[in-house]
């Protein structure tokens, strides 16, 4: 099947189950498309074990389909920048220290404790999984993959949550570094992993580390910074020429990136804040223009909400890839690390907010609304397809349980969250 036709259906897909979702189930847009896409790959689970060559015909189509290289190098930038154009940059601009800490200690913690969590479990006889072969390495990799949380999901989350601009900015602003930050974890970590450990110096880890995170955060504030002079060159008249050069600064700084070994995540967000539409009331007074016209800004909105229909989809239907090597001893296993994910993510996120606590000001309950509001999605599954095939075994466990977390933070915290922040 070509690229058209899988593209044909996944928007046909995206549609109608908007409208389904819409009409009937009248949820928030994220949790009804998983919803729908979870009970399509249900049905068709269903239907090929009373008809296998269509349960067969399906999971060929799936795996033709590149879900880790469509994500991450295609749909992950445009979201995470249409993410960033929206935030309030100058809210983000004063609590920056926070919002770094809260990601940067948050997303390390977590992969530790979920790491060494997981590692001890696997080794339990109880579970009968010690023979899988899962090396500590492997289940630190699924710590770093699991442990940042989801923008495109968070975001679209908050925005209809009668929050504090304070907490919400904060909220955001964690969600939109962490994911930055946890795929320099996860690269430096399979690094490791591929070269052997006797042959990695902590040096060559500390350099890979800032190599990432500094030319990512470097690279796209040049790149905005640019960015931002042509676009006050353009002027806000020529929409359809500011709509192409956004396109196209999207779509090249991954490429460089690539080239550098800079980290593209922290790259687009921070080329998206310097093309922030939020001015201060002052700016306004003076008459200062936003960077792009309002058109361009609806038009990423748009392209948001189409890409993240399509992603939601893709989550749910991806999960038809592991039944195929499923054991029952996975959901057992997969329960108790929900649990462990969130108490890690409790632990990473009120350790910072107890020691910030001391010089500014948190509003109450802020760390439960910051653990509860961190959804997984698309890029914890994106990782866990691409981790190596000489892990084995274990990768087919990795991926039912980036799937059952993912799921769970979706479904139940998705649609709790609210009563929470009440």
């Amino acid at each position: 099947m070509g690229i058209l036709e899988l593209t044909t259906i996944l928007m046909s897909l995206a549609a109608l189950f908007s409208l389904i979702n819409l009409r009937l189930l009248k949820l928030p847009q994220t949790i009804g498309l998983m919803i729908l896409a979870l009970s399509l790959s249900i049905i068709i689970t269903a239907v090929g074990a009373v008809y296998p060559q269509v349960f067969k015909t399906v999971t060929e189509i799936t795996k033709e389909f590149d879900f880790s290289e469509l994500l991450v190098n295609v749909m992950l930038p445009f979201l995470l920048f249409a993410g960033a154009i929206s935030v309030n940059v100058h809210e983000l601009l004063k609590d920056k220290l926070t919002i770094l800490l809260l990601a940067s200690f948050g997303v390390v913690f977590s992969t530790f404790a979920i790491g060494t969590g997981v590692y001890w479990l696997v080794q339990q006889s109880v579970f009968g999984l010690n023979t899988i072969g899962l090396t500590y390495i492997d289940c630190l990799l699924f710590g770093a993959l699991i442990a940042p949380t989801d923008p495109i999901a968070v975001l679209a989350m908050i925005k209809k949550m009668n929050l504090s601009s304070i907490t919400e900015t904060r909220i955001a602003g964690e969600s939109l570094f962490n994911d930055g930050i946890g795929v320099v974890v996860f690269l430096t970590l399979l690094g490791i992993k591929q070269d052997g450990v006797e042959n990695i110096t902590a040096a060559a880890v500390g350099g890979l580390f800032v190599t990432e995170v500094i030319g990512g955060i470097a690279l796209g504030s040049l790149m905005g910074y640019l960015g931002l002079k042509l676009l006050k060159y353009i002027e806000n008249e020529h929409t359809e020429l500011e709509v192409l050069v956004t396109i196209s600064l999207v779509l090249i700084l991954p490429i460089i990136s690539h080239y550098f070994h800079f980290s593209a995540v922290l790259g687009v967000v921070m080329m998206g804040l310097f093309l922030n539409q939020n001015l201060d009331i002052d700016q306004e007074k003076e008459g200062l223009q936003k960077a792009m016209g309002n058109y361009v800004y609806k038009f990423w909105h748009l392209l948001d909400e189409t890409l993240n229909a399509v992603l939601f989809i893709l989550i749910g239907i991806e999960i038809i890839t592991i039944f195929e090597s499923f054991r029952m001893a996975y959901i057992s296993i997969s329960l108790i690390v929900i649990v462990l994910v969130v108490v890690s993510r409790g632990i990473g996120v009120s350790l910072p907010i107890a020691f910030l606590s001391l010089f500014m000001k948190f509003e109450k309950k802020t760390a439960l609304i910051i653990t509860w509001g961190g959804l997984g999605g698309g890029l914890s599954v994106a990782l866990a397809l691409n981790l190596p095939d000489e892990i084995g075994k274990g990768k087919s466990l990795i991926l039912f349980m980036t799937y059952v977390i993912v799921l769970f933070t979706i479904l139940v915290q998705g649609l709790t969250l609210k009563k929470i922040v009440k």
